[in-house]
């Protein structure tokens, strides 16, 4: 009686969560800046679709040297923070571990590489760096975790109360080992997309060539480019394999070291410009009190459109996510249609939310409505994956009804739980790349810490940076309690290890 009881009070908890984040992302959704301000959206789309499907490669030898760019930084970037984060997930239960994790993995790429350009310029030591460092704090979470899952009675019977190097080798990491290869499998995808997305603020990958072929118009051009990042993602299968990475990864350093033509009075004069104008200048109280003013608008402005935009991005996601996952659901589709539907979600979770808002924003014209419905697509179409692949563990509905009932009745009642885990899980995404996505013009916390780079006013930029990063371990930190509190069932409670380790991706095949 009191386990029914309990299943009951639940179900109203889940769905007066449901119903508080629904109202407050009406209430954004009245408050953000949602238009069309794109004087002819629809010929603009028909140009884009036009090209889509008469890719071109103008340039053979520009267009292979920015692949090898692409997939080089990627794999340079995953090896480092994959040694990195093992070494860091092997002290995860400490304290100081957590936080250095936290705090690397807080700072978008793009934001990494807004820094290292002061002091590296445009070079592969900036590319590989600004993916290297946030890579490293998400592997050494999920690796840490994926430690904590396994069985710890070999580790406790062999030499207990005792740690090391050899210890933690030969009792922990075997146990651990095959879903780290997974994950890594996993994170050089997010690497590839990642490597594009630098592009866009300078690096030789192809998000450079992307950027100019759309700005200009040239379509045809763009979707060959388009076509090249996504049969990169999907061709991870054939060549991210144990014994092609012995020769891969050697031959990526070779081809594109991970140097730069620095100078340390440049980095000192760098690390100089980031204290505080006030500290740095002597300024006097007057004037000291109109730049924090000044710099107080910025933050809240920023975080006030970074909030306002992301609530209406999760729950767009969460309504596209349920609708989409039908289409790969064996219990409304099969063969064919549901390889195609599969085939729709893998194109839209491939594809950076960077470069969907950049295309939304030439197509629709200056506002949140691109980044929202970027964010959409592609959050949404990762957990419609994920919903209709777990959907296959479900038995027939016990009473036959047609599709619209079994959605309706049978489907979502009992996926809703784990639904609402994964929403709460990209929560923090979203927030992140709200915030990057000010770089494209909206007055999201990226607009100003670009604005500020580029006025270079680094003091204020790295500032900036801190208050977002602060922003998103806020919302790890609230997704995280929510999921306590309301999602009881122990397979969600790390959610991480479902989105991001092999319920998401394909397993990384051995030798």
């Amino acid at each position: 009686m009191s386990g029914t009881l309990r299943f009951f009070s639940q179900r109203r908890s889940l769905r007066r969560l449901s119903f508080y984040f629904a109202l407050s992302a009406l209430l954004c959704l009245a408050l953000a800046d949602i238009e069309i301000s794109a004087p002819d959206p629809g010929r603009e789309l028909r140009l884009m679709l036009a090209g889509l499907f008469s890719p071109r490669i103008a340039d053979l030898t520009q267009w292979l040297d920015a692949t090898l760019t692409t997939v080089a930084f990627a794999l340079q970037g995953v090896t480092l923070a994959a040694a990195l984060g093992l070494v860091l997930s092997a002290f995860y239960q400490r304290p100081w571990a957590r936080r250095l994790a936290a705090g690397l993995r807080s700072v978008h790429e793009v934001f990494w590489a807004l820094i290292f350009i002061q002091v590296f310029g445009f070079t592969a030591l900036t590319g590989v760096l600004a993916i290297t460092l946030p890579f490293c704090g998400t592997i050494a979470k999920v690796f840490g975790e994926q430690l904590e899952e396994i069985d710890q009675r070999p580790a406790s019977a062999v030499s207990p109360g005792r740690g090391g190097i050899s210890h933690f080798c030969y009792t922990r990491l075997p146990l651990a080992l095959h879903a780290m290869r997974n994950y890594t499998a996993y994170r050089m995808e997010c690497a590839i997309r990642s490597s594009v997305v630098l592009g866009f603020i300078g690096l030789p990958t192809i998000g450079f060539h992307l950027e100019t072929a759309l700005r200009t118009g040239e379509y045809s051009a763009a979707s060959a480019l388009l076509l090249t990042v996504l049969a990169l993602v999907y061709s991870l299968r054939f060549w991210f394999r144990t014994r092609w990475l012995l020769v891969l990864v050697p031959t990526a350093f070779i081809a594109r070291p991970v140097a730069a033509e620095w100078h340390g009075a440049n980095l000192m004069r760098f690390l100089w410009e980031c204290v505080p104008a006030p500290l740095r200048q002597d300024w006097p109280l007057e004037k000291t009190q109109r730049w924090l003013g000044w710099l107080g608008e910025q933050v809240l402005a920023g975080t006030w459109n970074t909030v306002l935009l992301a609530q209406v991005a999760l729950v767009l996601t969460a309504l596209f996510a349920l609708l989409a996952s039908p289409l790969n659901s064996s219990h409304f589709v099969s063969g064919w249609a549901r390889r195609a539907g599969d085939g729709v979600l893998l194109v839209l979770r491939s594809l950076p939310e960077y470069l969907l808002n950049f295309i939304f924003l030439i197509v629709l014209g200056p506002s949140m409505l691109p980044a929202a419905l970027a964010m959409t697509l592609h959050n949404g179409a990762i957990i419609g994956h994920l919903l209709g692949r777990h959907s296959d563990e479900m038995p027939a509905p016990p009473v036959p009804a047609g599709p619209l009932g079994r959605f309706a009745y049978f489907y979502v009642p009992t996926l809703y739980q784990r639904f609402l885990a994964y929403c709460f899980y990209r929560w923090e995404i979203i927030i992140r790349e709200t915030a990057v996505l000010g770089v494209l013009g909206i007055p999201t916390l990226g607009f100003y810490i670009d604005s500020a780079f580029q006025f270079m006013r680094f003091d204020v930029a790295i500032l900036l940076i801190g208050v977002n990063a602060a922003l998103i371990l806020a919302a790890d930190w609230l997704s995280r309690r929510l999921r306590r509190q309301f999602l009881l069932a122990p397979p969600l409670a790390r959610p991480a290890l479902q989105v991001e380790s092999a319920a998401y991706r394909r397993p990384l095949p051995g030798a």
